[in-house]
């Protein structure tokens, strides 16, 4: 299936089966299929907050694939660095949704790895993902501090351990997420774009947008968010890296969406303000982590809202590891600095307790 499906609206559990009752997804898995589903769960946060995927969009998923007699059913994922994946599980409702269908949820920080082949080098990937009969990729199309974007490409980073996702911004994050993409391929991406941060993936500023999608190629999916985000493709290097690698198709003509309905009250799609590339932008950072600079953003965020003016450098990431370096610190990475808000990553909160002082 080449085709994107598109719906609008705002439940999110009646949208999600409306586009694989659309699409026939039940006569494209095999009966006796392990299905897994892998939502964006970076935090404890609600989703309402743009970051973390819709519980309606893995309840609607799970009782349109029970409906049609498929029962070895199970969620997937792993909390970025620095967050607990039970923890956030709970915040976003999932525990409520795998008691009411009887599905189990896996915490990939436990889970055993496996190290696959990937045009880049070898790569450990966690089993539970690797050895799914049919991957069910559930993103959030919003902004990124670091890539721009993230939709179903960095969506997988989440079926990888700590210590591949530390290494991943040591690599600088496009190559291996594009190499990723290229070794573990979802059989199926439902992108919850109802309220997604437009500006950053930690959340606190949704925009309503109020549409989902639907389709097999995650490379094609992510090519047409950045599209409907007013990005170009060059702006987020690793999907055309993954086309390369073979991991789709980034070429999106008219014909390849399938809208199920038209938008009641949103029109077009809203553009990122630009907002975090505009509050980091005297920001050195080599490396850094996900977790450690949206910490950043939401601290000059805070920071610009009180009025506190920085005229220190200020420095992050793995890069800045064994440096001496004038100015602050942010994370013990960069422990060399002259001031440094320790932490991996650290709070907010003490950032802008730094910047204050």
């Amino acid at each position: 299936m080449t085709k994107i499906y598109e719906i609008y609206g705002t439940d999110a559990h009646e949208m999600t089966k409306a586009l694989m009752e659309a699409a026939d997804i039940a006569a494209g898995i095999p009966r006796d299929a392990s299905i897994a589903l892998k939502p964006n769960l970076i935090l404890a946060g609600r989703p309402e907050n743009g970051a973390t995927t819709h519980p309606g969009v893995l309840s609607g998923c799970i009782e349109y694939l029970q409906a049609n007699g498929f029962s070895d059913i199970s969620i997937i994922e792993s909390s970025w660095i620095g967050a607990k994946t039970e923890q956030s599980m709970k915040a976003c409702g999932y525990d409520k949704v795998c008691d009411r269908y009887g599905v189990s949820f896996y915490d990939l920080k436990k889970d055993r790895v496996r190290t696959v082949d990937t045009p880049m080098r070898p790569m450990e990937i966690c089993r539970r993902a690797l050895d799914a009969d049919f991957l069910i990729d559930m993103p959030v199309l919003k902004g990124h501090c670091q890539t721009a974007m993230t939709c179903a490409l960095k969506n997988l980073k989440g079926c990888i351990p700590d210590h591949e996702k530390r290494r991943f911004h040591s690599e600088g994050l496009f190559e291996p997420i594009a190499a990723l993409a290229a070794a573990l391929k979802p059989s199926l991406i439902i992108v919850d774009s109802i309220c997604g941060d437009l500006d950053f993936e930690e959340g606190g500023n949704p925009v309503h947008t109020d549409r989902m999608m639907l389709g097999t190629d995650p490379v094609r999916i992510d090519a047409y968010g950045c599209r409907l985000m007013g990005l170009d493709t060059d702006d987020v290097p690793y999907i055309r890296l993954a086309e390369k690698w073979g991991a789709g198709c980034a070429e999106v003509a008219p014909e390849d969406i399938v809208r199920l309905n038209e938008p009641s009250s949103v029109q077009g799609y809203p553009q990122a303000s630009g907002k975090v590339k505009k509050l980091t932008r005297n920001v050195h950072a080599d490396s850094a982590c996900s977790a450690c600079f949206a910490a950043l953003a939401r601290a000059l965020y805070i920071a610009e809202e009180r009025g506190i003016k920085i005229h220190e450098r200020i420095h992050i990431g793995q890069g800045y590891q064994g440096k001496d370096m004038k100015g602050i610190g942010i994370g013990r990475c960069c422990r060399g600095a002259e001031r440094c808000v320790m932490g991996c990553p650290p709070a907010a909160s003490e950032i802008v307790e730094e910047f204050r002082r």
